[in-house]
């Protein structure tokens, strides 16, 4: 391969919709109605973030992250199990599952649990974060988040795909059989974040990547980063997945009054950057209720329908 040239392999691009949960919490009923609009408007996965721990703006050291100690976050693989109840077809994917905060052994079983419950349907994406309260405060050093999740993966794909476990690391001492483990012996795993180290992971260890970029122009030298180092570890560079998110709302302009048609086109420019999966986020309009949110994203999948 050429140093320095993205390798693209052309495919159909997964369309999938952003749970809105800084802005919804609503019942039981709700939520479940809210997945079910999802999968009958054509959507293939839904897609939550992760944060254990907000803070407060007016804390004595600050806080300038885009949600505060007062935003919902719902935990994902519980969030994902009461939706894999109601629905038949709906990929789940966490973008992402802050890994080296928890622990490795229960984040597998979990995932296991889950995968089984629901016919193989989730994709675990795992990132290193960026929050030194919540490694903190869940007990965890926040300097050694980079090595731990190396060794973290390797112990979950062992535990999904070993009858016998005997696994010696720095972090882990693990001796003996997980159950269940996924019918198909592995559970995808993505990665995230931009950051030299993070691409060079990505490429050496992951089935995918989330990609923090905004603009399809972003995305090259950094594709050709995880290119590069998928090929130097002797792995296929096209078989590795790329998803980006798609704001619906710019701005803080209501959805109700966004340019669908601008984001249809929006998503086609990624399309023909090469990414294999594009994520619809209606955040920001300021909603409460899941079904409005549900409205937008039928909207928008009828535009790029019209776009294409």
């Amino acid at each position: 391969m050429r140093r320095g040239a993205p390798r693209v392999r052309r495919r159909l691009v997964q369309l999938g919709a952003i749970f809105p949960q800084t802005e919804i919490e609503g019942d039981a009923a709700a939520l479940r109605a809210f997945a079910r609009d999802v999968e009958q408007a054509g959507y293939s996965h839904l897609l939550a973030f992760d944060h254990v721990l907000g803070v407060d703006p007016d804390s004595p050291d600050g806080w300038s992250a885009p949600y505060t100690h007062e935003t919902p976050f719902h935990e994902p693989l519980l969030l994902f199990a009461h939706f894999a109840a109601c629905t038949e077809r709906l990929e789940f994917v966490t973008d992402v599952l802050v890994l080296p905060q928890r622990q490795a052994l229960l984040v597998a079983q979990q995932a296991a649990t889950l995968a089984q419950l629901a016919g193989g349907r989730l994709r675990l994406g795992v990132g290193v974060g960026w929050n030194p309260i919540e490694y903190e405060a869940l007990g965890v050093d926040f300097g050694r988040r980079g090595r731990i999740i190396e060794e973290q993966i390797a112990l979950m794909r062992a535990l999904w795909s070993q009858e016998e476990v005997a696994f010696e690391g720095r972090y882990h001492s693990v001796h003996g059989p997980m159950r269940p483990r996924p019918e198909r012996g592995a559970i995808p795993i993505w990665m995230g974040g931009a950051a030299p180290p993070v691409l060079s992971r990505v490429g050496r260890l992951a089935e995918g990547w989330f990609p923090p970029h905004g603009d399809p122009a972003a995305l090259a030298p950094d594709l050709a980063r995880v290119h590069q180092a998928a090929d130097d570890a002797g792995r296929d560079p096209g078989s590795i997945g790329v998803e980006v998110n798609l704001p619906l709302v710019r701005g803080g302009v209501r959805v109700d009054a966004a340019d669908y048609e601008g984001a249809a086109r929006a998503a086609r420019r990624w399309e023909e950057s090469g990414v294999s999966h594009l994520s619809v986020n209606t955040m920001g309009a300021g909603w409460s209720a899941p079904g409005q949110h549900a409205e937008a994203l039928e909207r928008f999948r009828e535009a790029l329908a019209r776009a294409a």
